[in-house]
Formats: structure tokens, sequence, C-alpha cells
């Protein structure tokens, strides 16, 4: 696959968003966060992390990181492929998406899911956690 092939829209769809929705800032932040992570800009996935995380995440996360030697946000150490996000519900002022990670490419590449919820007031992501199994 060429870069230009790369980076054409699946399936002629036009990529877009509106800072209105916490469906399109969890795709922004998870988007902007691999590139930055994968780059190597660390300065630049903490920033992301101030600006799309509540500080109540972002010291749950370096508990969680300190104990498990991962990245929090991806929960791994290895940076996926590709990313996808999805609205799954919302109630009681949170929303909740699903984010599923793809792992290599081709017919053996893995997934894996995340669970995340974000605060409908600020748009903020609050929790991050490993989606249950078929959920």
């Amino acid at each position: 696959m060429t870069d230009t092939e790369a980076d054409a829209p699946a399936n002629g769809a036009v990529r877009g968003g509106s800072p209105d929705s916490a469906v399109d800032r969890v795709s922004d932040f998870y988007g902007t966060y691999i590139d930055a992570v994968s780059d190597g800009v660390d300065d630049l996935g903490e920033n992301l992390r101030a600006h799309y995380l509540t500080e109540d995440l972002r010291q749950r996360l370096a508990a969680w990181q300190e104990a498990n030697h991962a990245d929090g946000v991806l929960r791994a150490q290895d940076v996926p492929t590709a990313w996808a996000v999805a609205y799954h519900d919302s109630g009681a002022g949170h929303l909740f998406t699903t984010v599923t990670l793809t792992w290599g490419t081709g017919p053996d590449a893995g997934h894996t899911r995340l669970a995340i919820q974000s605060e409908l007031s600020t748009k903020l992501i609050s929790d991050i956690e490993d989606a249950p199994a078929g959920g």
C-alpha cells in the first residue's frame, strides 16, 4: 500500500467532526495521541492528556501505568496501527464510547476494545477501562 492509498478515507468517507460532539472529541484525542506517541513527541502526548482528560483520570492513569508498565491511554506498551471510535450509550451526564485499537495489519491483526467515559458538561474524558467482552 502506498502512502497515498493509506491516507485515502475508507469507502470514500470524508473525515470530519465538531468541537460540540463528545464522540468527536474522543476520536480527535485518540487519533492525535496515537500520532504523538508513534512520532515520539513526549510533550505533545502529555499536553493532549492535560487538554482532553480530567485531572482525576490523569492521576489514575499515572498509578495504572506505574503498576502495569504500559501506556494507560492505550493500555499497551506498543502503538496501534489503527483506531476507531463508536458511540455506545449516554446517561446521567456521561457519554460512553468504545475505542477499538488495531494491532498489526492483515488477517493476523489483533484488536483491543476500550470503554471510554466522557463528561457531557465538559466533554472531558473521565474514565478509560478495558471494554467488557462482547460489549
